[in-house]
Order: structure tokens, then C-alpha cells, then sequence
């Protein structure tokens, strides 16, 4: 039996995140250093109007999921598989051992000023639940055109998606999701039209600046949230975690991987829960659990007692 941690992509993010870190040394020495490599205080950047940035999301995503992994490795709990959501790759990549903290947080504050200039408003991404691939694909197909945008970025569940793109274009499918039987459609708090064509551009920098980082073999298995593969080699974790904000997320089919891997066990990082729900509905057995929503005594007991079988 193995457990997965996961790591959640933009959206969970609430003011105040870096405040309420585990209370530790470790967790003091991350601050102390993302302070160091930004040239600012880094706990202003979890204030509500400093979220306003992608930039500021995606840094303090990332300092979270590092810290609260290292809380849950320093609690006794040995992970076999990490996952990441977008953003949420790149402090799995840190927990898996394959990229050091540092490298991470200059490319994580790359990637947020990369995207937020390429589409500084009027694009973004929209949830649509209830719905099957198929017909939302016509749907897309149907809006979508040079000068109004949008595609089928996140693959979360079999009737549960993200599409990205202009506003415009977003709210036509929208529209007509509804009309097919789609029973939810909800604008996200996320400014970039994420994980399709339009960021192939910053993605592209984003590699380059990746080919200047030293990358090693992790000691925990990285599982990618783009393809559904389990990752070993140094330079397709690169490739993974430089391109994934232009390649569709198929969080479904890594959780099927994990399952079929044995994964028996699902912690979420805070803070998120949505990944948890996902998980849910693959894990036919064992637990999936949002560290953010329950005591880390529960989750200790539920590794405890997945060791014993």
C-alpha cells in the first residue's frame, strides 16, 4: 500500500497563507530564504491585494506545499508518490528530491511574471461540470476561432473541466454547456489562460531558463499531472514542469496511474481540497484526505494503519 501527496494548482489561494505555516524551523529557514532570493519580504505577498498577482499566487502556492511536505515528512509519513496540479508540479518536484528550493522558487516567480505578461486581462479559465469530453469538445470547436479563443485545458474528472481562454469565448461555451445539460459552469480566480496553445510562448522562456538548473533523479516517484506518467529521468521532470502551462492537465488519468500503482493513501496539501475530491472518485479503496481540513494526528493514524496491512 503507498501514499500520494498532491499539490494543488491556482485557485485555493486565501489571503493571509504563509501566516499560518507550520510553526517550525524549517518552515522559518523557507522564509527566510524566499526572502533572501526576492529581494522582499516575502510574507507581504499573501496579503488579498498582493494575490492579485499571479506572481504572488504561485510563489506562495509554492512555499506552502514545500512547507506543509516537509511537515508531513518531519511527522514520520514517507510518501511514494508526489503529484502537482500546475503550479502545484513544482514544490513536488522539491519533495521528491529532483529540484532544490531555491531553483524553484526563481523559476516559480519566472513562470507567474511570464504569464501574467503575456495575458495581462480579458483571458482566464472557467470550470464546466456535468457534461461528457465529447460534447464539450463540439461545443469548443463550434466557439472557438482566432480572435475569440478557448480550449479544453484541465481533464479532472470523466464530467468535470477546465476550459481556457478569452472571456468572451469562455462564456459562449458556457452558454451552450448549460443548454447541453452541463449542471455547473463557474469562472475561476485565475487570470492566465493556463494549460493550452496560448501560453506556448512563455513556456518556451520558461524552458530556457529551466536548461540553466541542475535537475536530479528523484527519491520519491514524481507522478506528472500533464501525461498520468511516473517520470524518473531528470530532464522530463524539466520538460514536464516548464511546459505544463501549455499542455492540458489529465489529473483523472494520474490518479488512475496512482491507484493502479497501489496508491492507497492521498494527502492534499493545503490549501486545497478540490484535488482531494478528484481523488475520490478514482480511489474505489483506501483514503484521500485535504491535510488543510483535518488534524495531522488523523492523517498520521491513517498512514499507521496503511503500513500495517
Amino acid at each position: 500500500m503507498k501514499i500520494l501527496l498532491t499539490f494543488p494548482g491556482q485557485g485555493p489561494q486565501v489571503p493571509g497563507m504563509l501566516h499560518h505555516l507550520p510553526d517550525n524551523d524549517e518552515t522559518r529557514g523557507l522564509l527566510e530564504r524566499a526572502t533572501a532570493i526576492l529581494g522582499e519580504p516575502v510574507l507581504d505577498w499573501d496579503s488579498a491585494e498582493a494575490l492579485q498577482s499571479t506572481r504572488a499566487v504561485q510563489v506562495c502556492l509554492y512555499i506552502a506545499g514545500v512547507a506543509y511536505a516537509r511537515q508531513v515528512r518531519q511527522a514520520g509519513i514517507r510518501a511514494d508518490f508526489v503529484s502537482g496540479l500546475s503550479i502545484g508540479a513544482f514544490p513536488a518536484a522539491v519533495s521528491a528530491g529532483a529540484l532544490g528550493f531555491d531553483d524553484g522558487l526563481r523559476l516559480v516567480a519566472l513562470r507567474g511574471e511570464l504569464m501574467e505578461r503575456a495575458y495581462p486581462d480579458g483571458y482566464g479559465l472557467s470550470a464546466v461540470t456535468g457534461l461528457l469530453q465529447r460534447p464539450l469538445e463540439q461545443i469548443i470547436a463550434q466557439v472557438h476561432r482566432p480572435d475569440n479563443p478557448v480550449y479544453l485545458a484541465n481533464l479532472n474528472a470523466e464530467d468535470q473541466f477546465v476550459i481556457a481562454g478569452s472571456e468572451r469565448a469562455m462564456a459562449q461555451v458556457c452558454v451552450l454547456a448549460r443548454e447541453q445539460g452541463a449542471g455547473r459552469t463557474q469562472r475561476l480566480a485565475v487570470a492566465v489562460p493556463s494549460h493550452c496553445e496560448l501560453l506556448r510562448q512563455p513556456a518556451t522562456a520558461l524552458a530556457a531558463a529551466m536548461a540553466k538548473v541542475s535537475l536530479r533523479r528523484p527519491d520519491i516517484a514524481y507522478l506528472s499531472g500533464s501525461t498520468g506518467r511516473v517520470l524518473w529521468q531528470p530532464e522530463r521532470i524539466a520538460d514536464d514542469l516548464a511546459m505544463n502551462m501549455a499542455r492540458p492537465v489529465h489529473w483523472q488519468d494520474a490518479m488512475v496511474s496512482a491507484y493502479e500503482r497501489d496508491v492507497r493513501l492521498a494527502i492534499e496539501m493545503p490549501p486545497g481540497a478540490v484535488l482531494t475530491g478528484l481523488t475520490k472518485r478514482v480511489m474505489e479503496q483506501g483514503e484521500a484526505i485535504a491535510l488543510g481540513q483535518h488534524p495531522l494526528e488523523l492523517i498520521i493514524a491513517l498512514a499507521g494503519r496503511l503500513s500495517r496491512r
